[in-house]
């Protein structure tokens, strides 16, 4: 596979990383452990490096699974995790329980991620969400310190705006900003965060790059989801929603019939085009879906069809809040 280079940190990722965190947390059913362990193996062999992950997924049986697949493949693969959730009184980090990116509990959740990951040095450690009680530059100078001690060699941030990463970058370089961003939601080209990562030399992670299954084409508006599939509860996929944005859909499928290419491909291809800088982490527990995915990233849309995409989602209103 292609490979991008994150901004201007160096790291160098497949063109398309993989979400994990559907393989134990968030999604219904959760995979196999056997089998999403042999599946990220998988993945490596098609020449995906880039794995996505983080302490609140399960919580922590989803770095331990990606620590168990992906041990022994060294400087092969790298693998990003994320801190920044409360835990309750049982211990477990939720967002439910709120932020929490205090200096201490930043290197109490490396330390445990280190040992659930089976590495000596985290490639990417995110702040999952902003911490309104913890100044951001706090973060990034704890980071820095982990940096200098060589548990963590990039610093990443979630969802954050763009002020907020301006202020981090000033204490530490960020190599990555990671946010929602597809065809059907594209608020970080109005709100400044592009500009900033491109301004800074950031690069741009998107996660649900596929619209949470939605742009692939396979989700049809009667479908139901059971009650711990976080689509269950999301604006985007009730019955009225999902009826109403299959006008996206028939965009993605009307240019991939011109290219022979999927509506999920045309998706991620759409993403790519954008900057050079940008890789999405489209997830998926299927080899099938992983092959599709990872074809998107040669799939060249060329200016004409660039240009149709653009025109048409500017009649296309998309109903539903993303949460």
């Amino acid at each position: 596979m292609q490979r991008r280079t994150l901004g201007n940190s160096g790291l160098v990722v497949s063109a398309i990383g993989l979400g994990c965190m559907r393989m134990s947390y968030g999604d219904a059913p959760v995979g196999d452990r056997q089998e999403m362990i042999q599946f990220l193996r998988t993945a490596v062999e098609r020449g995906v490096t880039f794995f996505d992950t983080a302490e609140v997924y399960g919580p922590f049986t989803n770095e331990e699974l990606v620590g168990e697949a992906l041990a022994g493949y060294g400087d092969l693969v790298v693998i990003a995790t994320k801190f920044g959730f409360e835990p309750g009184p049982d211990g477990q980090p939720s967002p439910k329980n709120g932020p929490n990116s205090r200096p201490e509990r930043i290197r109490e959740v490396t330390e445990a991620s280190l040992k659930r990951l089976r590495v000596d040095t985290i490639d990417l450690l995110y702040q999952h969400r902003p911490d309104p009680q913890v100044p951001v530059e706090d973060v990034a100078g704890t980071v820095r310190d982990l940096i200098q001690e060589g548990k963590v060699r990039h610093f990443g941030l979630s969802e954050s705006d763009a002020a907020t990463i301006r202020r981090a970058h000033a204490v530490q370089p960020v190599a990555a900003l990671q946010s929602e961003y597809s065809l059907w939601w594209r608020e970080v080209e109005d709100n400044g965060v592009l500009a900033a990562c491109e301004d800074l030399g950031i690069g741009f992670v998107p996660y649900s790059p596929l619209g949470r299954g939605f742009l692939t084409g396979t989700v049809t508006p009667d479908q139901t989801f059971a009650s711990n599939d976080i689509r269950a509860s999301n604006p985007r996929f009730t019955r009225e929603a999902m009826q109403a944005n299959q006008d996206v859909v028939r965009l993605l499928q009307r240019v991939g019939q011109d290219l022979n290419a999927t509506p999920a491909q045309v998706a991620l291809a759409w993403l790519l085009a954008q900057k050079p800088w940008i890789v999405p982490i489209p997830g998926s527990r299927k080899t099938a879906r992983l092959d599709e995915n990872n074809a998107a990233a040669d799939l060249v849309l060329g200016a004409a069809h660039l240009q149709d995409i653009t025109q048409a989602l500017a009649t296309l209103q998309v109903v539903g809040h993303r949460y």
